[in-house]
């Protein structure tokens, strides 16, 4: 039996040895420390060995009694300790192909699946028509965008230092600041030519009017010289880029013949949009708080704390679902969309709950930002649903345009 510890010093412990004092068929009992491997430092094994000779009764000191009690509790706090180290060196040797995953951020694409999806559902019910080909198109773009987005961040973030001891950093992972920049600009420029492509065929140009402002907003919100994430004003940034401004810019290039008119519902449903894709930015922050502190970047989560954060996450959450039933009962939205996002109030309530059991634990507050994209996800697709079946099953009359 053997087991590793962090001990101050060694345990050797002889507590049944050979002597005058006990019969010879006496079985005796040793603990000895072993040494780890060299990588782990300040550690030992306790081993427990038997001589494997017949005993008899022995009698034993109290000197002797007392070794024996201390050793046996070394022994298990050995075990005990075993465990904390192996996940220690579990959480620092993290596989590559783990970093990767980290670094990808799959999940976070739904960003550029929402918005794209609720503004041509929003289309749909203002002209009955979808163009599939289109609505890939815009997503490839879409996607190489949010890539570049993730991509240059990384790589603002390790000018500033902010990712110094983040492994899962891009920058990091290949080991070449100046590769992962070319790549975000090669990115940027591919989704920016996709999403212009359409918008000359679709011969809109407040479309790409707004795509624009969208991008631009990424920028001053990461690049230098603005980094207005750093003055804690990412969430309004982000409100912006991927609800009015991107929603909308898909809602308008879906149409086929003319320009579609802007409408109080096409503006509700991206302002829902954006309103969900901010709450993940914000718990993004929670378990960033040290890191954004000691480089100077005053996210919202610095400004706060994380007990007052983890509040604003609760009015959050039920100021989305107050507004969604807000719109409904003025039938700024069809009702199908307040009955199917109804669904989605379970899942609001486990991002509240999780963060607010959660928020004082850097280790398990870090998933709090994918419960959020689960519920951006969720709420995003149950907008688009109904905005849909409104025009298929509820007959909803065409929204009346405001410009």
């Amino acid at each position: 039996m053997a087991s590793s510890a962090a001990f101050n010093g060694p345990i050797l412990v002889s507590a049944f040895n050979k002597s005058s004092h006990a019969p010879t068929s006496s079985r005796n009992f040793i603990f000895r420390t072993c040494s780890l491997p060299s990588h782990v430092t300040q550690r030992s094994i306790c081993c427990f060995q038997s001589t494997g000779r017949s005993s008899s009764v022995i009698n034993l000191r109290w000197k002797e009694v007392r070794q024996w009690q201390l050793s046996l509790r070394g022994f298990f706090m050995c075990k005990v300790q075993q465990h904390d180290a192996t996940s220690e060196e579990n959480e620092e040797n993290i596989s590559q192909a783990t970093l990767i995953w980290r670094a990808i951020k799959l999940p976070i694409y739904s960003v550029a699946l929402v918005p794209l999806t609720v503004g041509s559902a929003a289309a749909y019910l203002q002209t009955g028509l979808f163009s599939a080909r289109r609505y890939f198109m815009l997503l490839a773009s879409s996607v190489f965008i949010i890539t570049w987005l993730n991509l240059s961040n990384d790589v603002y973030d390790f000018d500033t230092g902010a990712d110094k001891d983040k492994k899962e950093s891009v920058v990091n992972i290949v080991g070449s600041r100046t590769g992962t920049f070319i790549a975000a600009c090669l990115l940027l420029a591919l989704g920016f030519l996709g999403i212009t492509y359409t918008s000359v065929e679709a011969a809109n140009l407040r479309a790409i009017l707004l795509l624009a402002s969208a991008i631009t907003c990424g920028y001053i919100y990461q690049c230098p010289p603005f980094r207005l994430s750093y003055q804690g004003l990412g969430e309004p940034l982000c409100f912006a880029a991927f609800g009015p401004f991107a929603t909308t810019a898909f809602y308008l290039l879906q149409s086929s013949t003319s320009e579609l008119p802007i409408t109080y519902t096409t503006l509700s449903a991206s302002a829902l949009v954006g309103f969900t894709t901010s709450l993940i930015l914000f718990c993004s922050h929670f378990h960033q708080v040290e890191g954004d502190k000691a480089v100077g970047k005053f996210s919202p989560l610095v400004r706060l704390g994380t007990g007052a954060a983890s509040r604003v996450v609760k009015v959050g959450v039920a100021t989305l679902y107050s507004g969604m039933l807000l719109l409904g009962f003025t039938q700024t939205l069809p009702f199908t969309c307040i009955i199917l996002g109804a669904l989605t109030i379970p899942m609001g309530k486990l991002v509240v709950s999780y963060v607010e059991k959660n928020h004082k634990d850097k280790a398990k507050i870090f998933m709090a930002k994918y419960y959020c994209v689960k519920l951006h996800a969720l709420f995003g697709v149950a907008l688009a649903a109904g905005l849909v079946a409104a025009k298929m099953v509820a007959r909803y009359p065409v929204p009346k345009p405001i410009f």
